[in-house]
Parts: structure tokens; sequence; C-alpha cells
């Protein structure tokens, strides 16, 4: 009798985990910007593992039919982050330029640290968000503007601020209206590409209006799109979304690639940082177009809640 209540309830465990592991699934793929749902979505990797426990489960009680289905969606979670692990870029022929992109919570980053990161990773392009007044004079103080004397920066409230720091000259400075925090673009002239888009954003969080946070990454993606295809462009975000979002996946539908994947670097979490836990959701991006990653990492930032992401990337170059 014992046994057979044992193996009922490992059968039931297996079928919710197998049920588990398919909304994981589900979650990845919905278009839905209800609020429930897309918050459960920035951990459906880690429901889709689940359905592994389901085939083991159903291994051990020789149950072939549950074997199958939880199989199945074992397959189906793999393909979801299969592009996550395998890198699909071309190598480009042009200049290589090193990327940073850094939350820095509204200010509380160490300055100084940020920019020995800048100094020692030979950073050409800084994007950084919740730049407020204060982390603003920190980090001009810290000599930022001595290590990337270009700059185009909307420094605003708690997390409001979004900037652009460069080591070439920028031009074609835009600010974008509509938008709840400062989200700005230039045009960076790197020798050996020519003219590159330079885009800084920051969509609000997915946490109490997600229609807002949805609305605003379509506006982003806009925005991307009109960039000309005649030029390399690079993107560093806080998105607040994560590549089990399809509405940031559709920020890489076009040109522009996420340059983690196109590494093959895997789930690269970078937030939070200020749990006393390793972060658990990657929130933090930077994408290019007109060009590939060849490095990828994240980076520890002294007072920040996220981890920066720091890319090599070589962009296409100037056709002679």
């Amino acid at each position: 009798m014992t046994t057979t209540w044992v193996r009922a309830a490992i059968g039931v465990g297996a079928w919710v985990a197998t049920s588990i592991g398919a909304t994981g699934i589900a979650l990845h793929v919905s278009p839905s910007s209800a609020r429930v749902l897309v918050l459960a979505a920035s951990g459906a990797p880690y429901l889709m593992v689940c359905a592994l426990f389901g085939v083991l489960a159903f291994s051990a009680l020789g149950n072939r039919a549950g074997v199958a289905v939880a199989g199945l969606v074992v397959v189906g979670a793999a393909a979801t982050q299969a592009p996550l692990y395998i890198g699909d870029a071309d190598p480009a022929e042009g200049p290589v330029v090193h990327v940073m992109q850094t939350n820095i919570l509204f200010g509380g980053v160490d300055a100084a640290a940020v920019v020995t990161e800048v100094r020692d990773r030979n950073i050409g392009l800084l994007t950084a968000d919740e730049l407020s007044p204060e982390a603003l004079e920190a980090l001009e103080a810290a000599g930022l503007g001595t290590v990337l004397p270009h700059r185009h920066l909307s420094p605003g409230p708690a997390a409001n601020g979004t900037g652009i720091w460069s080591a070439y000259p920028l031009s074609d400075t835009v600010e974008y209206d509509g938008f709840v925090m400062s989200q700005v673009s230039a045009t960076a002239e790197i020798p050996g590409a020519g003219p590159v888009g330079v885009y800084a954003f920051h969509p609000v969080p997915p946490v109490v209006g997600t229609d807002v946070w949805a609305d605003e990454l379509s506006s982003l993606h806009d925005i991307l799109e009109q960039e000309p295809g005649t030029r390399p462009a690079v993107v560093g975000a806080d998105f607040n979304a994560t590549y089990d979002h399809s509405q940031f996946r559709v920020l890489l539908s076009g040109r522009f690639g996420d340059a983690a994947d196109q590494v093959g670097a895997g789930h690269l979490r970078t937030y939070p940082t200020d749990k006393g836990i390793p972060p658990v959701v990657g929130i933090d991006h930077i994408l290019v177009a007109g060009g590939s990653a060849t490095e990828v990492e994240t980076v520890s930032v002294p007072g920040s809640d996220h981890r920066a992401v720091v890319a090599q990337l070589r962009l296409d170059g100037v056709p002679e």
C-alpha cells in the first residue's frame, strides 16, 4: 500500500513538473502585457527546467507515455534557449570598439570604480542609466570626462537620467519625447567605421504599468527601425526585459542582434546584485547592427544593483 501511494505521489509530481515546464515555454512565446504574465516570463527558464524532473520521475516509474510528453517539453524548452548558447554572428572586418552598459542606481555607484573599469577595459562607448545630477557630478569628479571626453547626457532625478560618453566625437544628438525616462542617441565618428549610431535606452520597469512598459519597448523598436541601414549602430540599455520577453525579442527581429547571443554567452544575469544572492535575470543588454560581438561579459560595479555588460564589437568597415 505504501509503495502504491509513493508511486502515485511521484506520478502526480511528475505531471506537475512537466506542466510547469510547459508553462515556461508558454510564457516565453506569450505576447501578453498582463502584469502577472510579464513578471512570470522573467523566470521562464527556471520553470522550463522543471520538465527535466518530470522526465526523471516518469523514467523511474517506467511510464513511457509520461517520458514522451515530458521529453517533448524539454525539447521545446531547449529550442527556446539554444540561441543564447550557440552564437550566430558573422565576423565583421572593421574596427574593434569596446562598449560598456551600466545602471548606476540613482548615483549610488562607486564613480571611481566605473572610471577604473572604463580605463582598464579601453572602453570607447559608455551608456549609463539612472544618471542623476549627483551621479554625473561624481563621475566627472572621478575623471570620466578625461577618459571619454565626448558626451551626450540627459541627467534626471532618481532613475530618470540617461547618458552616453564616448572616446569619439559625437554629433546629431537626440533626446526622444514620449517616454517616462530619458532615451538618447548620437552619432559617433569612429575611425575605420565612419558614422555609427549610438543609443542609450531605459524603458520603465514592468512593475506597475506593464502596458506602458510594452508600449515603450515598441516605441524603441520603431526608433531602431529608423536607423539608417548603411551604417553600424550600437545600443546600450537596461531594457527591464529578458530574452524570454517576446516584446524584447521584437527588437532583435531586424538589423540588430544581442551581443551576448552573437557570441553564445548564454544567460548573462545582471540583476539584482544587492539581495545577498547571485543575480537571477538578464535585463541589461548591448545590441549591435552592422557589426558583431566577439567577446561579452558582465562586470561587478560596486554600489549598483546591476552588473554592467561589457562587449568587444567589431564593426563593419567603411567601404573603400
